[in-house]
């Protein structure tokens, strides 16, 4: 039986939900409010059928003492203990695997005889077994900061499951890998390299590496060696120039009507001012790489997150962007082709923009927001791998 449901049963069920409304903030437990609620409590209920006062005070502090005992002690059991250190080692040892899968040596023959096909195959072998202990600890972890990353990685296994089916790697329903290794020795390694590829921001190898660093498997935060905690201050006197703030406004504008609106020319005609919109579209491109320079090495996982989501619909937007003269490099860097812009159907850009520029904008706010202040979106990430944004307006206002 927990705390809560231990005090529901001596307390009442009007007493209990005042005390959990009122008390269940550890700070009430430190400074003596919540113990002075319980003697209070305990000194007035009735005393035992004799009418033996120091029995029932006696046993009233008796309890009191188990009670905060176990507020600010909870027990943890044995399994559960287990279950967090093998997520924690478990991390460690997923990241060192996904590191060797991105490095270019291990898709090389060795001067000792070592085949490259022969590294690659030991490469995705420590993968899929470090990768299984993290999730299999996982369902059992209370970590909560570090399985929610895990839940997110998951969710990223998922979408890739058809490429990993290509080289051997199966996703079992209980969320765990299996190799066919006779598959992956007859797949392509070029198929290996590119899927865990380092030089490809997107790929699934950059993807879980980035997850697996913020559930803590990498070092990504500044650590106070004085008092060991980390530090994750800001200076939030001076906004960062992050790029994002501009983006934000360039993608507003791309989606406003306003800066598509016609005007007549010389002949009476109704034309869009290409030259003033074209000249919006490539601010936009500017703060789009400026952000990306220098906000994606940021350890934040709120401005991390969000630069994920820009990046996964700016690439499954890819074609229509092309079409109006915008591509993306490996690095995830935009560039625009201005003869195509001007060529391009105004209408239908104005239509894209709506949607994709609103989307960009929103979560370039956030990024200067993290990049802002002291927040950070660890906790953000659900059990089912879905993301919460905390809410900004307050903080938009000002940008």
């Amino acid at each position: 039986m927990n705390f809560w449901n231990s005090t529901n049963s001596m307390f009442g069920s009007n007493n209990s939900t005042n005390l959990y409304s009122l008390f269940s903030e550890r700070a009430s437990i430190k400074n003596g409010t919540y113990k002075r609620l319980l003697k209070s409590y305990f000194g007035t209920v009735g005393g035992d059928s004799d009418g033996n006062t120091t029995t029932r005070k006696n046993r009233g502090s008796d309890i009191i003492d188990k009670l905060l005992k176990e507020k600010m002690y909870p027990t943890v059991s044995k399994e559960t203990k287990e279950a967090n250190a093998n997520l924690t080692s478990g991390l460690g040892s997923l990241q060192s695997s996904v590191s060797a899968l991105q490095k270019e040596s291990t898709y090389e023959d060795t001067e000792n005889g070592a085949t490259a096909a022969d590294k690659v195959v030991a490469a995705v072998k420590s993968y899929v077994t470090s990768y299984n202990d993290v999730v299999t600890a996982s369902k059992s972890s209370t970590l909560s900061n570090k399985t929610a990353y895990v839940a997110n990685m998951m969710s990223t296994t998922s979408k890739y499951a058809n490429e990993l089916s290509e080289i051997g790697v199966s996703l079992k329903q209980d969320g765990t890998l299996q190799l066919d290794e006779t598959k992956l020795k007859a797949a392509d390694i070029s198929k290996v390299q590119k899927l865990f590829s380092s030089d490809n921001i997107q790929s699934y190898g950059s993807t879980i590496a980035s997850r697996v660093k913020f559930a803590g498997g990498g070092s990504g935060s500044t650590t106070n060696k004085t008092d060991n905690k980390t530090d994750t201050s800001t200076d939030t006197k001076k906004p960062a120039i992050t790029g994002a703030a501009g983006l934000k406004t360039d993608g507003e504008a791309l989606a406003s009507s306003e800066l598509f609106a016609k005007s007549k020319d010389k002949d009476g005609n109704e034309t869009y001012n290409v030259d003033k919109i074209l000249s919006t579209a490539k601010s936009f491109v500017s703060n789009y790489n400026k952000m990306f320079d220098n906000a994606e090495s940021s350890a934040n996982s709120g401005v991390i997150s969000n630069l994920a989501y820009i990046r996964e619909r700016t690439k499954n937007n890819s074609k229509t962007l092309e079409e109006f003269g915008f591509t993306v490099d490996k690095k995830g860097r935009m560039t625009l082709d201005e003869d195509t812009f001007k060529k391009a159907d105004m209408e239908k850009v104005q239509n894209f923009f709506k949607d994709y520029g609103s989307y960009v904008a929103s979560n370039a706010s956030r990024v200067n927001y993290y990049m802002n202040t002291n927040a950070n979106a660890a906790s953000g990430y659900t059990s089912k791998a879905s993301y919460n944004i905390p809410p900004v307006s307050d903080y938009s206002a000002s940008i």
